[in-house]
């Protein structure tokens, strides 16, 4: 427990180290300000946030806050002030393109496949040499003998897995990813490494482990609901020994579709219970897994958000659709249907969720699409104050940040998202976006727009 309380702090500082008040700028203040908190209560109407270096100063009705003399002053009548977004699953690596998520509210980011790359734009971002959203980064993926993806950091065995642990830690990651190949042997070597080293484990749910498996070892954000189909089936057994045989992502996804045939509610309840006593965090990515059902939908080629695609990922975009195999696709749609009534379900129960796109993989943009989640979030049972939740408190709350982020008072962090209309009745309205704070930097509409013509020109270099 000590040691998980020091990796936090670590963590912490690092994602901190912005907060140094800057003396010589003059005060930011919003006035007349609508403030949504996401707690749950109703906006506080006609209220002004004072900004000082990087901090919140103050907080207060219109009428009874002073405004220095030498303040810069925006009038936010008619807006609504939110907190600044996290998206929680994200693998981009187009360093010139970092302005997006900022250009879309996004201050926040977690990498998660990470690379030294990463590791110094991190550090690079804290400095304020560059632009771009806090990145809390992760370790390589580390998977099986086999990995899935090139660069991950390939185990066989228990004592490997151990010593995957120990590397990344010395490496610099801030939390260790676990991939879907990794035999159960090290899969439950790195969850009592991770502990032992006070670091936290996240990821997919191997194919050899069950979620309840996982929960009880304590990895604490499970990504995309993997496995969780399947343990609530009450065929699990059956399906998990296919899935281990499984050799391609098809074969993968054809086990799935055959679960929900056998798809028991009774198992589901007990599952939902047990991640709620283990808090075990949920990201499910809805937004991916929207785009795996539907990838050969030509209103993906049509999006005008291509255009902030640097060209080398519209390739590797293209080739995955180019290589997806045929066949119905029907089974892959009716298995988002029930993921998304789990997610619902999931939500009523308690159990926490994160805000993640899994941006990077096809028709996932970076900053653009962390507003498709809230709305898909919305879709799947959750009210708009608990979607933007998951993408403000609930992040900061998962990193043990809550005293400094998630919510708009005073002494936290100046993360903030200036609306144009209500989220609370429409969550697209999260999109209309009149300014962005990040660390108390305020850029305007003219600011952004200048922002995403650059990320513009870059993508085309």
């Amino acid at each position: 427990m000590k040691l998980r309380i020091v990796l936090l702090l670590i963590v912490a500082a690092l994602l901190l180290a912005q907060a140094k008040p800057n003396h010589t700028q003059a005060s930011l203040v919003l006035t007349h300000a609508s403030i949504i908190d996401v707690t749950g209560a109703a906006p506080r109407r006609d209220t002004t946030v004072v900004i000082t270096g990087d901090r919140i100063s103050a907080i207060g009705d219109t009428a009874n806050i002073s405004v220095p003399a030498d303040a810069r002053v925006v009038d936010a009548t008619g807006k609504f002030l939110i907190p600044g977004l996290w998206d929680m699953h994200v693998h981009w690596y187009a360093r010139d393109t970092f302005t997006l998520f900022i250009a879309n509210g996004v201050t926040g980011v977690r990498q998660m496949f990470g690379n030294s790359d990463l590791l110094r734009w991190r550090d690079q971002i804290v400095k304020g040499s560059l632009l771009g959203p806090r990145m809390v980064v992760a370790s390589p993926i580390i998977d099986g003998p086999q990995p899935i993806w090139p660069n991950s950091i390939a185990v066989r065995n228990e004592e490997e897995g151990r010593k995957a642990v120990r590397r990344v830690k010395e490496w610099g990651a801030d939390f260790v990813k676990v991939y879907a190949l990794l035999p159960r042997e090290a899969y439950f070597g790195i969850a009592d490494e991770a502990k032992q080293q006070g670091m936290t484990f996240v990821g997919h749910v191997p194919n050899s482990v069950s979620p309840e498996e996982a929960s009880d070892a304590g990895q604490k954000s499970i990504e995309h609901l993997t496995g969780i189909l399947i343990a609530c089936s009450d065929k699990e057994t059956e399906l998990r020994d296919k899935l281990l045989k499984a050799d391609s992502p098809e074969a993968r996804s054809r086990v799935q579709a055959t679960a929900l045939d056998s798809y028991d509610a009774k198992k589901a309840a007990d599952l939902v219970a047990r991640f709620l006593k283990n808090q075990t965090w949920q990201c499910p990515t809805l937004t991916v897994l929207r785009s795996n059902a539907y990838l050969g939908d030509e209103n993906f080629r049509r999006d005008g958000r291509l255009r902030y695609i640097p060209r080398l990922v519209q390739q590797k975009w293209n080739f995955r659709i180019a290589n997806r195999s045929g066949g119905d696709s029907g089974g892959t749609k009716r298995v988002l249907q029930k993921q998304f009534e789990i997610v619902g379900a999931m939500q009523k129960a308690g159990v926490p969720i994160l805000a993640g796109t899994d941006t990077g993989n096809p028709f996932c943009f970076p900053g653009f699409s962390l507003h498709d989640e809230l709305a898909l979030l919305v879709i799947a049972g959750l009210t708009p104050v608990e979607a933007l939740r998951s993408a403000t408190l609930n992040p900061a709350k998962f990193f043990g940040l809550d005293q400094s982020l998630g919510t708009i008072e005073q002494g936290k962090i100046a993360d903030l998202v200036l609306l144009d209309a209500n989220p609370l009745l429409d969550i697209r309205n999260t999109q209309r976006i009149n300014a962005v704070v990040s660390n108390g930097r305020l850029f305007d509409r003219k600011a952004l727009d200048k922002m995403l013509g650059e990320a513009e020109v870059a993508a085309h270099r």
